[in-house]
């Protein structure tokens, strides 16, 4: 049995508030949690309900608990509280993904699975993009947030200062195919209301579209379906 106060700390932990006056975030669920113990993090504490073995040092924890803090409409045996990592400055060497007001946790989630998948390791985001541990991006993740580090940073003091080539997604800018991309440089994508914003897009080098293959389809494409096809062009299209 889990203390009440433990019980009401875990749940604390939900709120962003929280997590940064702790330092700690929430994993939960079997193939998340074991991701982020296999990449070296140790847990705080770490919780699993009787039946579930494989994870040592595992404090139990029954059904009904585990729906009282969890997150999930279905919670899945095991839960983790893990520091949050601290911040190191970003590396700005080969490609780096910045997003200026991402405000969708599915996309940030979705976003940081696809730079893992495209082996881009660092993304900048500006304040005003959502936390990235927030419970559902880190679901969202399938476990990549271990592996791709995330800094939040005033994005045009950040892009001013990185003396890397700097581009954007945008619908009015050139077609994507059209474009050879360098061997390195920092693509900047925009929120999914109102695009980059001003003062960063003036900082911008070039700004690509993706082109739409119909004459009355879609407006827009979603930032995380938008960055998907970004990724694959920059790297198709580097060494």
């Amino acid at each position: 049995m889990v203390a009440k106060s433990q019980l009401k700390f875990i749940k604390s932990l939900h709120q962003k508030k929280y997590r940064n006056q702790h330092g700690l975030f929430l994993a939960e669920g079997v193939k998340f949690v074991g991701d982020l113990l296999k990449a070296g993090c140790d847990p705080r504490h770490l919780y699993s309900t009787e039946e579930m073995a494989g994870f040592p040092g595992a404090h139990p924890i029954s059904e009904s608990e585990l729906n009282r803090v969890s997150t999930l409409v279905q919670p899945n045996k095991v839960l983790g509280v893990f520091p949050i990592p601290s911040q190191t400055p970003p590396q700005f060497s080969d490609w780096l993904l910045a997003l200026d007001g991402v405000s969708d946790p599915g996309n940030l989630g979705t976003i940081i699975r696809l730079c893992d998948w495209f082996g881009i390791r660092h993304i900048l985001c500006s304040p005003d993009t959502v936390d990235c541990y927030n419970p559902k991006v880190l679901m969202a993740t399938m476990g990549s947030i271990s592996r791709v580090q995330v800094h939040y940073a005033p994005l045009e003091e950040v892009l001013s200062q990185s003396g890397m080539p700097l581009f954007g997604a945008s619908m009015e800018g050139e077609p994507l195919k059209e474009f050879v991309f360098p061997e390195e440089g920092i693509i900047v994508m925009g929120s999914e209301s109102h695009g980059i914003s001003s003062g960063v897009r003036n900082q911008l080098q070039r700004l690509l579209s993706i082109p739409s293959q119909a004459a009355h389809g879609a407006e827009s494409l979603n930032v995380g379906t938008a960055t998907a096809i970004v990724l694959y062009e920059l790297r198709r299209g580097t060494p």
